[in-house]
């Protein structure tokens, strides 16, 4: 009697908490072709440095718009508002394209090197960012000499960390 007591003891236990919380185990899904192939394409330096140039281009240019049209003309009191209209689109026109080409190479320059750095050391972490944001600084200011290159250097390249902390891409 006592053993068919224990017997029904156990049959009426309740599932303790790891039992229940066993985790579900699901099946891999392969990648299909087409998705192999635009990986390919996009692990490609020189397709993801033009698309990064591309897309800089166009933020600098909305930023150029946006800046532009912000800009007050210094003779405002003896300007006609037809006059002001104009002086303010061409404001916007040239900061615009200033803007774009500005944006433009520095996606192209930070995305090219980091590719290129990351495909040489074979590793995706954060020295990469360091490389990429170093050489696109100097390159963007380098224009004002090794000073100027240096201060940029040091200044994009902590920029770019700081970022890559921010969006805690390295892991």
């Amino acid at each position: 009697m006592a053993a068919s007591n224990s017997e029904n003891d156990s049959k009426n236990e309740v599932p303790t908490s790891s039992d229940a919380e066993q985790p579900h185990i699901q099946a891999i899904r392969m990648p299909s072709m087409e998705e192999i192939r635009a990986q390919e394409v996009w692990n490609n330096c020189a397709v993801r440095s033009v698309v990064s140039g591309v897309m800089g281009g166009g933020l600098g240019f909305f930023m150029g718009m946006f800046l532009g049209a912000l800009d007050n003309p210094i003779m405002q009191d003896e300007m006609t508002g037809r006059q002001q209209l104009i002086y303010n689109a061409k404001q916007m026109g040239r900061r615009s394209w200033s803007s774009a080409k500005t944006f433009a190479v520095m996606g192209l320059v930070f995305s090219a090197v980091e590719c290129v750095v990351e495909k040489a050391r074979a590793k995706h972490d954060t020295t990469n960012t360091v490389i990429a944001g170093c050489v696109t600084g100097g390159t963007m200011s380098a224009r004002g000499g090794s000073k100027a290159a240096c201060v940029g250097c040091a200044g994009f390249a902590a920029f770019s960390v700081a970022i890559e902390k921010f969006f805690d891409r390295h892991t």
